[in-house]
C-alpha cells in the first residue's frame, strides 16, 4: 500500500436552480414574478414537483401536498409538468458537462457530479471550471445553476446548496476539517429523520461530535451507517464519480382524488398499477436481476409504510400479501396513495482498491 500513489480529486456538484419552475418562467415570462409551483392541481390531489424561490418565501417546498401549499400561499400559480421539455434542457446541460469532464455522474435531470481532477480547462482550477460551466449553462439555456466544489463527493453536494441560487461555494482541502467541525449532521446525505433523532439521543449534533466519537461504538449502535458517518466526518469519502450509475429500483405509484377505505377497491387499484410497473421494469431487467418486491401505502393522515420481501419476479400473490400487511398497519385508516416497486441487483465486478489522499494534501 505504501507504494500506491494517492488519488487526488477535484469534485464539482452542479445543481440547477428550481429547475422545472425555472424552465416554466423562462418559457412564460409572465410567471417570472409570481409564486409558482410545478405539479399538483387546485381541484385535485397530489404533491408539488418543485417551486420557485418566491413560493419558498411562503414556506412552500418541493414534495409538499398541494392543499398544504395552497394554505400557505393561496395565490400560488400551479402549472402541469412538461417532462419532455425538461429532458431536452437536461440534455443541453449534460452536453456542457462533457466539455469539461470525462467522469460525470447524473443524479437526476437537474444535478450531477463532475470529476475535473485531470481537466486542463481553466488552467486546471475546479473553481474556475465551475464558474465557466454555470456561465455556459446560462448562455445556452437561459437558466441558472449553483455549484459546490470540494475534494470529496459528499462535501461537494452540501456545498452546492450553500450559495443558492446562482452561486458557487468552494470548500478547499485545507478548509475541510474546519467545515466539518460545525456541520449539522442532517446536512449529510443518508442522515434522515429517524437516524438524526438517534444521533441526537447520543449527544451527537455536528460533524465534530461524530469525529471525536468512538468508531466501534457508532458501528455497534448504527451498523454500517455508523461507520460511514464516522468516515465522512473524518473527511473521507472513497466514492469515485461514476459514469455508469446504476438504478437500484423501479417504482410506480398513484395518489387518489379522494381517500379510499374500501379494501376491495384498493386491491383493484393496486393491481391496475401492475402493467405500468412491468413496462417500466422491462428495459432495466435486461441489465439487472430483480431481487425485491415491495408496496408503499400512504394513509389519509400522511403516515406512510412500506412492506418488502425478497423476490426474483413480479409475483401477484406475494404482492397482495404484502399489501394486506401494509394496510393492517393503518388499523382501518383510509388510504391516499399506493405504490409498487421492485429492487434491482447487478453482478459484482472486481475493482482494484483505491487509496484516498488525506484532505489537507489536495488542491482545488
Amino acid at each position: 500500500m505504501a507504494d500506491l500513489q494517492p488519488i487526488q480529486r477535484k469534485i464539482i456538484h452542479v445543481d440547477m436552480d428550481c429547475f422545472y419552475a425555472a424552465v416554466e418562467m423562462r418559457d412564460q415570462p409572465e410567471l417570472a414574478n409570481v409564486p409558482l409551483a410545478v405539479g399538483g392541481m387546485r381541484s385535485g390531489r397530489g404533491v408539488l414537483t418543485t417551486c420557485n424561490y418566491l413560493a419558498r418565501e411562503y414556506g412552500v417546498r418541493s414534495a409538499m401536498p398541494t392543499h398544504k401549499a395552497l394554505q400557505l400561499c393561496p395565490h400560488l400559480v400551479l402549472v402541469p409538468p412538461r417532462m419532455q421539455v425538461y429532458q431536452e434542457v437536461s440534455k443541453q446541460v449534460q452536453g456542457i458537462f462533457h466539455e469539461y469532464a470525462d467522469a460525470i455522474e447524473p443524479l437526476s435531470l437537474d444535478e450531477a457530479y463532475l470529476d475535473v481532477s485531470n481537466s486542463e480547462a481553466c488552467k486546471g482550477s475546479a473553481t474556475l471550471i465551475a464558474e465557466q460551466i454555470r456561465q455556459d449553462i446560462f448562455a445556452k439555456t437561459g437558466l441558472t445553476a449553483s455549484a459546490g466544489v470540494a475534494p470529496v463527493k459528499f462535501l461537494a453536494k452540501i456545498a452546492s446548496d450553500l450559495n443558492k441560487p446562482n452561486g458557487v461555494y468552494v470548500i478547499k482541502p485545507q478548509q475541510v476539517s474546519e467545515f466539518i467541525e460545525t456541520l449539522a449532521l442532517e446536512k449529510i446525505s443518508g442522515v434522515g429523520k429517524v437516524s438524526i433523532e438517534k444521533l441526537h439521543h447520543q449527544g451527537l449534533y455536528t460533524g465534530g461530535d461524530v469525529r471525536r466519537a468512538d468508531k466501534d461504538k457508532l458501528k455497534q449502535l448504527f451498523g454500517k451507517f455508523g461507520e460511514m458517518l464516522w468516515l465522512r466526518c473524518q473527511g473521507v469519502d472513497e466514492r469515485a464519480v461514476s459514469n455508469d450509475r446504476k438504478r437500484k429500483s423501479v417504482a410506480v405509484e398513484r395518489t387518489f382524488a379522494k381517500d379510499e377505505g374500501n379494501q376491495a377497491i384498493l386491491v383493484e387499484r393496486l393491481l391496475a398499477l401492475l402493467p405500468e410497473l412491468k413496462r417500466r421494469s422491462e428495459k432495466h431487467l435486461k441489465q439487472a436481476k430483480m431481487n425485491k418486491l415491495g408496496v408503499k401505502v400512504k394513509f389519509a393522515d400522511f403516515q406512510q409504510t412500506t412492506k418488502e420481501q425478497q423476490c426474483q419476479h413480479i409475483d401477484e400473490s406475494a404482492l397482495l400479501e404484502l399489501f394486506e400487511e401494509a394496510l393492517a398497519r393503518g388499523k382501518g385508516k383510509a388510504v391516499r396513495l399506493i405504490g409498487l416497486h421492485i429492487g434491482l441487483a447487478y453482478e459484482q465486478q472486481n475493482q482494484s482498491p483505491q487509496l484516498v489522499l488525506p484532505f489537507d494534501s489536495l488542491t482545488t
